[in-house]
């Protein structure tokens, strides 16, 4: 901070302040949107990288390299951030995510491209927790909502443009500009926080806990992996599967065992001690199950039984994206001139398992406006959650404790999202071979031996009989994926009942515009 007030002496710092956390704010948001936006616009590629590269039976690890790298690191590079200071950090992962961006897209071969790909999902860790913390020692708990429809807003925009994005490029482009697009954005954003953040630098005289990082590891890979793998490359009861269980169970309790004993231990248990703080973890690890597993069957279902183009499908779900926004924003704005935020978790809750019971009555019969307004009632409780467990679960630690804080809370929703699409996955797959096996006879059982997704060119090429019970088969097959969701949302409730309201940190509405332009100055010297 010296250092920017001797090189502007002219410029007071209580103007230049505010625009400064503007443009990092805005830089912010770019690299969130780099985190999010990514994975979708490859996955809509992927057709066009096996044509020119080959290598289909390998197809998944392109998608799983990245997954795994992102969810070991993320952890990582929180405690980096609170030991050695946020920026450096922050600014590191940025890097890394760039390199491995630029040699995926010059990748020559499959095996390159999944290396290439783990590389830049370890910098992929560092993106979403350096937003979140860096927003966290920037903006007080209690002006903070105010910038929750900004996140779901770029969270909304990536999901609904990320397929309409990868689709563009990769017909006009090439998929090699799937990976390059990252770069201009990247340096956009990294050139703004070198330019304009400035939190003061850290120096830990504690080493990094290598051990805890490589139990950690070990752990968050195999049960990736199980979820990854059980129930499509290897059966769940298979010595594999099973391997991969007991590594991942003893090298987790190994990992609890280790931070009880280490001097600087990556994820400090004590933060568990704070009720809110694992009260928002299990609820955001509920949220990542719920949405992930929607926004990845709903299309499905819109494509198959409703006989929506992949593109549309896309467009379909904005009931659900649009209602997201809204809500988040109202929710952030009340929470900001109230200082109170308990009554969105439990709202949030019951909307979400309604919303996903209302999905699971949807059958080959159902309007897309009837869906579109079930989809409305699952994105105003994700709209209610997404944000305020983040901020209630910043708000229950110290500000040492901000990055450990910001991303475990992200790794619960990580690994939720995980588990949601392989568990509501082999739900979905089994029932619609059972289906099709019943409707379809023979010939239904062959065509969804290998996979139960069939795309639209496969679709278009079925008899009537065939495709009249494929349709059948999807949508049981979303009825028991659903339901199983609505289900698991209810121990989202049950947590959202027991949290305790306590007070947030900062400004409230009558102090609001003397210390707007305060706060973030305060904050950034305090860090």
């Amino acid at each position: 901070m010296a250092d920017t007030q001797a090189a502007e002496p002219a410029v007071p710092e209580d103007e230049k302040q505010p625009r400064s956390v503007r443009v990092v704010l805005l830089a912010l948001m770019i690299t969130m949107m780099l985190a999010m936006l990514d994975n979708m616009i490859v996955g809509t590629a992927m057709p066009t990288i096996v044509g020119d590269l080959g290598g289909l039976e390998h197809l998944a690890w392109v998608v799983t390299a990245y997954t795994l790298a992102t969810a070991a690191s993320t952890p990582v590079w929180g405690k980096l951030g609170d030991m050695y200071g946020r920026k450096g950090a922050f600014m590191t992962s940025i890097v890394i995510f760039l390199i491995g961006s630029a040699l995926s897209g010059m990748a020559q071969d499959m095996s390159q491209l999944i290396g290439f790909r783990a590389v830049q999902g370890l910098g992929a860790g560092g993106l979403m927790v350096g937003v979140m913390a860096i927003i966290g020692d920037l903006i007080p708990p209690r002006e903070r909502g105010k910038y929750q429809g900004m996140m779901a807003g770029v969270m909304a925009l990536a999901m609904i443009g990320g397929p309409l994005v990868g689709g563009t490029i990769t017909d006009n482009w090439g998929w090699r500009w799937s990976f390059y697009i990252n770069l201009p954005l990247g340096v956009v954003a990294l050139t703004a926080i070198s330019a304009v953040l400035h939190l003061p630098k850290k120096r830990a005289k504690a080493r990094i806990d290598y051990l805890g990082v490589a139990l950690l590891t070990v752990g968050i890979t195999s049960i990736v992996l199980v979820t990854t793998w059980g129930g499509t490359e290897y059966a769940w009861t298979s010595a594999r599967i099973m391997e991969l269980i007991g590594i991942g169970v003893t090298s987790l309790i190994g990992f609890v065992f280790w931070q009880t004993k280490a001097a600087e231990p990556v994820v400090p248990l004590h933060i568990f001690r704070s009720r809110n703080f694992t009260l928002m973890s299990v609820i955001g690890f509920i949220t990542g199950f719920v949405m992930f597993g929607a926004t990845l069957y709903l299309p499905l279902y819109q494509q198959s039984v409703q006989g929506a183009s992949a593109t549309n499908s896309g467009l379909l779900l904005l009931p659900m994206l649009g209602a997201m926004l809204v809500t988040s924003m109202v929710a952030g704005r009340v929470t900001t001139n109230s200082g109170r935020y308990y009554v969105f978790p439990v709202v949030g809750s019951v909307l979400m398992v309604v919303g996903l019971y209302l999905l699971s009555l949807m059958d080959t019969g159902t309007s897309r406006f009837t869906s579109g307004v079930f989809m409305a009632v699952v994105g105003l409780g994700m709209g209610c959650l997404m944000q305020i467990t983040m901020l209630v679960a910043q708000n229950s630690v110290e500000m040492k404790d901000m990055g450990v804080a910001s991303s475990s809370t992200t790794l619960f929703r990580t690994l939720g999202s995980s588990f949601g699409v392989a568990i509501m996955g082999a739900l979905f797959n089994h029932r619609v071979q059972d289906v099709m096996a019943e409707r379809g006879g023979a010939a239904g059982a062959k065509m969804t031996e290998q996979s139960a997704q069939l795309d639209a060119a496969s679709l278009a090429k079925l008899p009537d009989a065939l495709r009249e019970a494929y349709q059948h088969a999807v949508s049981s097959g979303t009825h028991s994926a659903f339901l199983l969701g609505s289900v698991v949302a209810v121990v989202a409730l049950v947590a959202a009942v027991f949290v305790k309201e306590v007070p947030l940190k900062g400004a409230g509405p009558k102090a609001q515009d003397e210390e707007s332009a305060a706060a973030p100055s305060a904050m950034a010297e305090a860090v």
